[in-house]
């Protein structure tokens, strides 16, 4: 698969301040990519880098294998994290406004916006003006906005911020959408629950540094415990293995046991399971106990802290 954007050992420092440091991210092209870390790890100054609204003090971020230019951003769709709609103006015309600003003609523009007004159930906002706005209807028209003129790349920051679980749930799924029609997408996010639903692949910043970066199922494999969740009906609570598994808990509910193995190393998931069947146990269930992204997350920045 190729890449869409390739960071190649970006660093900016602003005065003594250093925002990023040798930091080298690939991009694929059509798919979800989350761009996280902590509040100050340097997202936005990288966001800011591909966009070009400033510069690398060193580094190069090439766009389809080639050094970005300025026409390239006009491809991109950027939702940044302060929204910014002038709020004296009409809806229909800002909205307009912005598209155009894209490179849309006219009649381009305003058909492809009374599309997107109907899906969002707002046609009936496009003379109100911002001001009259609450801040999640706001944030409907920005996003709008963000990906009417159908980029290449969009560039989401904190896309569910604000909004009720309705709205959240909208927009997920138009994110969803333009992920299937072809789009690639950088989500930068706190929610972790996000990242897992959404997110293909992960970069993972703290305090300059790119800590990890990855496929999200890789990295959650990779950063398991080699645990492993049996539910079973069998009379007799389990008891480990010697070389095969340990049992770190049981939890008998009226007979049917929760249990927490671990698998002892060089021993395979198949192993465990060919030995609990050999023990003749009433298997119910029987899972690998992966990591969520959020623990991961806390794990790392805990870390490097």
């Amino acid at each position: 698969m190729s890449n869409i954007i390739e960071c190649r050992n970006v660093s900016k420092s602003f005065g003594e301040k250093v925002a990023l440091d040798k930091v080298s991210v690939s991009i694929p092209e059509g798919g979800i990519f989350g761009l996280l870390g902590p509040n100050g790890a340097g997202k936005t100054t990288l966001i800011r880098i591909i966009n070009r609204i400033t510069i690398p003090n060193s580094g190069e971020v090439l766009f389809g294998n080639r050094p970005i230019t300025q026409a390239d951003v006009e491809r991109i769709g950027y939702l940044p994290e302060e929204r910014g709609l002038y709020r004296k103006m009409e809806v229909g015309d800002q909205a307009m406004y912005l598209a155009q600003l894209k490179g849309m003609g006219k009649r381009e523009a305003r058909e492809a916006l009374k599309e997107w007004f109907v899906r969002f159930g707002i046609q009936d906002w496009w003379k109100k003006k911002v001001e009259e706005l609450s801040k999640g209807m706001a944030q409907k028209v920005q996003f709008i906005t963000t990906v009417v003129h159908k980029p290449s790349l969009m560039i989401l920051d904190e896309p569910f911020s604000g909004f009720d679980p309705v709205n959240a749930e909208l927009i997920r799924n138009e994110i969803l959408r333009l992920k299937n029609e072809g789009s690639t997408i950088i989500l930068s996010t706190h929610n972790m629950e996000s990242v897992e639903e959404l997110c293909d692949n992960i970069a993972l910043i703290n305090k300059s540094h790119l800590v990890v970066s990855g496929g999200v199922d890789e990295i959650r494999h990779r950063y398991g415990n080699n645990n492993l969740e049996l539910v079973h009906t069998s009379e007799a609570a389990l008891e480990g293995v010697d070389g095969v598994f340990r049992v770190l808990s049981d939890e008998n509910n009226a007979g049917r046991h929760v249990c927490v193995l671990s698998m002892e190393e060089g021993v395979t998931i198949n192993d465990v399971l060919s030995k609990l069947l050999s023990l003749g146990l009433s298997i119910n269930s029987f899972r690998e106990l992966v990591p969520r992204m959020n623990d991961i997350f806390i794990k790392l920045v805990t870390e490097e802290a």
